[in-house]
């Protein structure tokens, strides 16, 4: 496979090793070093800066197909976690100097500070339609002083590279403590604020949450404690949960899944409203009696459209994930509610007997568009029948 090189120096100082022993030269950009991870592409034209720090690309590498990425530079109210996960990244050409009012840094300074590696001067686009065709690859990515000396040390790490599959990295990206969150979105002038009020409680099952998705609950009144990923029953129901959020997040859903059924199959017998996202969506499944597969390069982009099947309403979507829900595993207890246009494949589901549902894409939207945020909302109508209920009851 050849793929074109817009690198200008003679000296290659960042290289991609694919599987099959083809090397791709670039130039290095950000910090220097070798990553090695399953390699994907995101469609987006904005929000660079919230897509590396996505929980959910914990070992994976991104390949932007947009080109000029750095233009906005980078800041502290961007970031969707503390720290980035994912391995690193590739452009098409250089990061460009920030030319936004939002700006406090260069990007290129910001990937340094994060440790993260970068290769550029390559085309994104072929290298694109070489995942579609081929399926999202485990690669390594270099950027080094030493090419020849780093591509054999690249070579023995991509060979011990186990992928994605059988892996749970919930537990590594989860926050370890249990911790209330009550900021709302970002809005002008006053950018993340604090209601004065809370109507609702939801117990946020962290398996890599964006903090967005945080910022959304809030936005509806809900205020959050985000648990960890391994949070038992009983430590949940102690702080009176109103709704049950389950969080995105990387790696096998198979594998969480070993340990969050039989947690999940509790909530939702006694009936709590339940609301997942990606990673959560598949966990919900599986909870239901469904099963997941492995995609063949996954969908990552802010520009995705999907149907409501109970309206025909189509909306676009921000999605991030590369395994799936298998349809023909849910029972019939279970209603498929939204389909990707893109590929048919499932995007959403509920319960036909308990207040639970879920969707494969991300409304928060962030990076993306705004389209999904009525989810936020029938979360909320959810909750406030449960908390009525459950107040009657009391009474």
């Amino acid at each position: 496979m050849t793929i074109k090189s817009y690198s200008t120096s003679a000296e290659a100082t960042g290289l991609i090793l694919l599987p099959d022993g083809t090397v791709i030269e670039g130039q290095g950009f950000g910090a220097k070093g070798i990553r090695v991870g399953e390699l994907c592409f995101n469609t987006s034209m904005t929000g660079y800066q919230e897509i590396i720090t996505d929980p959910s690309y914990c070992n994976q590498i991104v390949c932007f197909t947009f080109p000029h990425i750095g233009n906005v530079g980078s800041n502290l109210e961007d970031n969707e976690a503390i720290k980035p996960v994912l391995e690193g990244i590739i452009t098409k050409w250089p990061p460009t100097l920030p030319s936004s009012w939002r700006s406090d840094g260069n990007f290129n300074t910001w990937l340094e500070q994060e440790n993260l590696v970068g290769v550029t001067g390559v085309d994104t686009r072929a290298l694109t339609r070489y995942v579609r065709q081929t399926g999202a690859p485990d690669v390594a990515i270099i950027h080094t002083s030493n090419p020849d000396t780093d591509l054999q040390k690249a070579e023995e790490i991509l060979n011990s590279f186990s992928g994605l599959v059988n892996k749970d990295l919930a537990k590594v990206v989860s926050r370890q403590a249990a911790r209330e969150w009550n900021q709302t979105l970002w809005d002008w002038p006053e950018g993340y604020t604090t209601p004065p009020e809370f109507k609702y409680r939801v117990a946020s099952l962290d398996f890599g949450a964006k903090d967005n998705i945080l910022r959304c609950l809030s936005s509806i009144g809900g205020v959050s404690k985000v648990f960890p990923a391994e949070s038992s029953f009983e430590n949940i129901m102690a702080w009176n949960p109103d709704g049950l959020f389950l969080s995105n997040g990387p790696g096998d859903p198979k594998a969480t899944a070993s340990y969050i059924v039989p947690l999940l199959e509790r909530f939702i017998s006694m009936n709590l409203p339940i609301f997942g996202i990606c990673l959560g969506h598949q966990l919900l499944a599986f909870a239901l009696g469904g099963k997941t597969t492995k995609m063949s390069h996954g969908h990552h982009g802010a520009n995705h459209p999907v149907k409501e099947l109970e309206t025909n309403k189509v909306e676009i979507t921000t999605m991030n994930h590369g395994f799936m829900v298998d349809r023909d595993s849910l029972p019939n207890d279970v209603m498929e509610t939204h389909v990707s246009l893109f590929d048919g494949t499932n995007c959403g589901l509920r319960s036909k007997s308990h207040p639970v549902f879920s969707v494969q894409f991300h409304p928060e939207a962030s990076p993306g568009p705004q389209d999904s945020f009525y989810l936020f909302k029938r979360f909320e109508v959810l909750m406030a029948k449960h908390k009525q209920i459950s107040q009657g009851l009391a009474d």
